[in-house]
C-alpha cells in the first residue's frame, strides 16, 4: 500500500491527459484502477489491490457482501462498472475519457490530491469550494 499525500494543481491537455506528480508515480505500481467517487464529485485512482479492499470495506460496513441480496449484487455491479484500468504513459500521464470528464465536470484546471491509499482528482473550483466548506477546527472539539 502506498502513502499518497499532498495537493497538486494541474491542467488537462486537449486530449484529456493529466500529468501525475513525480512523487506519486514513484509510489504507484503499473496496476491501477480509476473510478468515480461514490458521490460522483471526483475521480479516485487506486492500485488494484487497494481498489478491491475499498470495495470490500464498503460491504463489510453493511455486514459483508451477500450474493443472495439482489441490492448488494446491483451495488457491486455498479461499483465495478464505474472502474477501469488506468495506464500511466512514458511521460507520466494518465488519460481521462471524455465521458468521465463530463461526469465530474472537468474542464481544464484540476487538483490532484493524495488521500493515503488513493489519489483523488477534483475540478479545481469544486476542490476550492470543498476546502471553504470543510472546517478542520471541528476535529479540535
Amino acid at each position: 500500500m502506498s502513502e499518497l499525500l499532498g495537493e497538486f494543481s494541474r491542467k488537462l491537455d486537449a486530449k484529456g491527459r493529466l500529468s501525475l506528480p513525480a512523487d506519486f508515480r514513484k509510489e504507484l505500481s503499473d496496476n491501477l484502477r480509476m473510478t468515480l467517487s461514490l458521490d460522483g464529485t471526483c475521480l479516485y485512482i487506486f492500485e488494484t489491490e487497494d481498489f478491491n479492499k475499498w470495495v470490500d470495506s464498503l460491504f463489510e460496513a453493511r455486514g459483508g457482501f451477500n450474493v443472495g441480496d439482489s441490492n448488494m449484487v446491483r451495488l457491486k455491479l455498479k461499483l465495478n462498472s464505474r472502474a477501469s484500468k488506468c495506464e500511466v504513459d512514458n511521460a507520466g500521464r494518465i488519460n481521462i475519457s471524455p465521458s468521465l470528464r463530463e461526469t465530474v465536470g472537468f474542464d481544464k484546471d484540476v487538483v490532484i490530491v493524495g488521500n493515503g491509499d488513493h489519489i483523488e482528482i477534483w475540478d479545481e473550483e469544486r476542490w476550492n469550494q470543498f476546502l471553504l466548506d470543510t472546517d478542520l477546527t471541528a476535529l479540535c472539539m
